[in-house]
Parts: structure tokens; C-alpha cells; sequence
């Protein structure tokens, strides 16, 4: 099995409680001695850059005007997302980890996904329906909030729309481990965090079963 974790937080592991998920989540698959490949992308390492009109036209344009052959600019504008979807590609678990931003994922994490979910590569469309090209079966996402974040509540626009981007190209299977209310004017910050963690434990158990 190969997973493939992709992390969006710039701090240290000390000051990130999204990161503490990440790693009792790995640590916990580790034990587990199976035969699972992990793959690292930390995106402030390899920042990817937003999608241009070049790189859409480059995937897009093939599908709207069938026979359509990319330019030479459309191409290279294209190199990003090309290899990073051969990553993607490989995997078959995705592992998300990044805190809530302003009511939604970091825009470092949605400038990924817009240069990776690119049609003829991830995915095709026949007869009016998407196929997934892509082997994922499983998408998790580790995060982090300051503020409480009840189900429904408005100001989680993150889960709403990573499982929305996520169907969009077969992904069903979508669990979460979230630790809310960390900021230190939330007494029982530690509680959560820990409840969380073992969400995220939890998690990386399934992930074994099912390898």
C-alpha cells in the first residue's frame, strides 16, 4: 500500500497540533510493521504555484476542443501539476494534514489540489460521467482549529468543501480527526488535543486492516 501525506502547516511540530495528529498517526501505521510506502510532501518545502490560464489550458482545452494540442507554454506552465500527479497517482490512501484558516483549508493546500485534480490525468470523462484515473481509496484529513467547531458550524468551510473536491473525483471514503478549541483560552485544550490524537490513532489502525 502506498500513502501519500500531504501537510500544510509552516509550524514547528512543538507549536502545531495538526502535526502532533500526523505524527501519532504515522507513528501508530509504523508500528504496525505492514508493508505500506509512505510519501511526505510538505508544501512549504515544494510550494506549489497557483494554477494559470497556461496550465488549465493545457489539461482543459484537450477536453473541450477534442484534438486540441497544447502549446510549448501551456506545457512547461504545466510541469508542477504533472509532477505532482504522478505522486498522486501512486498512491493509495491521501493523508491531509493543515489547521483550519480563516474558516477553510490554507491556500497553500487548495493551490495543490487545483494543480493536481486536473481532468485527463486524475481523471476522464465518459459519457458525461467522471472516472476516476487514480487508485485512492481512502482520503484522510489530520486539522486543527483555535476555536470549537461543532458539526455544521458555518465556520468550518474546510470540511464542506474537501469532501465536495474529493467526490468530485471519486474519493468517498473521507475520515477526520480534528482537534478544536486549541487555543489556550479553552481550558480543556490538552483534552481535545488528546481525544484527537487517539481519532487519529484510530485511524491508522483502520488504514492497516485494510492493507
Amino acid at each position: 500500500m502506498n500513502l501519500l501525506h500531504v501537510c500544510a502547516s509552516n509550524k514547528p511540530i512543538d507549536q502545531s497540533t495538526s502535526k502532533q495528529l500526523a505524527a501519532a498517526f504515522f507513528v501508530r501505521l509504523a508500528e504496525s510493521n505492514k508493508d505500506i510506502n509512505v510519501t511526505n510532501m510538505d508544501l512549504y518545502n515544494n510550494p506549489p504555484p497557483f494554477l494559470g490560464n497556461d496550465a488549465y489550458r493545457c489539461f482543459w482545452n484537450p477536453i473541450l476542443q477534442p484534438g486540441y494540442i497544447p502549446t510549448a507554454s501551456e506545457k512547461n506552465a504545466a510541469g508542477y501539476a504533472l509532477a505532482q500527479t504522478k505522486v498522486f497517482e501512486e498512491a493509495d490512501v491521501l493523508v491531509l494534514t493543515m489547521p483550519l484558516w480563516n474558516c477553510g483549508m490554507p491556500a497553500i493546500m487548495k493551490a495543490w489540489l487545483d494543480q493536481v485534480l486536473v481532468p485527463g490525468v486524475v481523471f476522464k470523462y465518459e459519457a458525461g460521467s467522471i472516472i476516476p484515473l487514480h487508485h485512492i481509496t481512502r482520503a484522510i484529513l489530520l486539522a486543527s482549529s483555535s476555536d470549537i467547531v461543532r458539526e455544521g458550524d458555518p465556520q468550518d468551510q474546510l470540511t464542506p468543501q474537501l469532501t465536495a473536491i474529493l467526490n468530485s473525483v471519486g474519493i468517498q471514503n473521507f475520515s477526520i480527526a480534528w482537534a478544536d478549541g486549541q487555543h489556550p483560552s479553552h481550558l480543556d485544550a490538552e483534552d481535545r488535543k488528546a481525544t484527537a490524537i487517539e481519532a487519529a490513532q484510530e485511524l491508522a489502525d483502520e488504514v492497516v486492516e485494510e492493507a
